[in-house]
């Protein structure tokens, strides 16, 4: 080869030396751009998968934080109950021993109900007999005392009557038995327990009842004009005084009287 031709082919190899220069500098770039889209996809990726991870994470925060409101609620709601059904079991309980004594209070009612009428018509019969089979008459039972317990509040009843018989003045017009059996229209005055009193119509004649003898002892004159003073003072005609009348029963028994009943006559 001449020199020429060398010099030419050296110098083309020189200059293509130089054109490929180029296109390995292209590579590298490409190469290198390509590695910064990998790094920037992975990046976006994981970047992707922290930010599901977070939203799964405020997700479960979110939904623990629910939870503990209902276990909160439902503990509430627990306690309640239980304190109620304790209340109702202590009111069962309560009920029940209620109901059993109930059941032996119920078996002594007829025994109870016997004693306080005996009791109740013993008193009256040694009482001051005024009025008295209207009072014996409350002692029975009547139409609406289909029970035992009825009965005792029916009897109950009659003591408290008996008992203000002791705290009252009373006037009534009645037919007194007299001794020979003959009955006639008189005016009755009671005062309280100790002082049972009639005077006839006409004022002539009267008497007073005495407890010791259980029948009826005269009056004269001037304790029948007293007698009638307490009637027309029974009937608001005449104001309130002191009546000078025999007593009934005796002092003793008037102030024994006077105790039971709570007051002065």
């Amino acid at each position: 080869m001449s020199i020429p031709f060398r010099t030419a082919a050296y110098g083309w190899v020189m200059a293509g030396s130089m054109a490929l220069l180029p296109a390995s500098t292209a590579f590298a770039a490409d190469s290198q751009a390509s590695d910064g889209v990998k790094a920037q996809r992975t990046q976006a990726a994981l970047q992707g998968q922290i930010d599901q991870a977070d939203s799964q994470t405020q997700g479960a925060l979110t939904e623990l934080r629910k939870l503990e409101g209902e276990t909160r609620t439902l503990r509430h709601q627990n306690d309640r109950r239980t304190r109620k059904l304790a209340g109702e079991a202590r009111r069962q309980r309560e009920l029940t021993a209620a109901l059993d004594t109930l059941e032996q209070t119920r078996k002594a009612l007829p025994r109870i109900e016997d004693a306080m009428a005996r009791q109740l018509e013993g008193f009256i019969k040694q009482d001051m007999p005024f009025l008295e089979q209207e009072r014996l008459a409350r002692v029975k039972p009547g139409a609406d005392t289909l029970d035992s317990t009825a009965h005792i509040r029916q009897l109950l009843k009659a003591w408290r009557m008996e008992l203000d018989y002791g705290r009252e003045v009373d006037r009534w017009r009645g037919r007194l038995t007299q001794a020979d059996g003959a009955e006639r229209d008189v005016d009755f005055l009671r005062l309280g327990r100790i002082g049972w009193y009639y005077l006839t119509p006409d004022g002539r004649k009267g008497g007073v009842w005495q407890t010791d003898t259980r029948e009826w002892q005269p009056l004269d004159e001037t304790q029948r004009r007293e007698v009638r003073h307490g009637l027309q003072i029974a009937n608001d005609q005449r104001a309130p005084e002191l009546l000078a009348v025999p007593l009934s029963i005796k002092v003793a028994d008037a102030e024994n009287s006077r105790k039971a009943s709570g007051g002065e006559q």
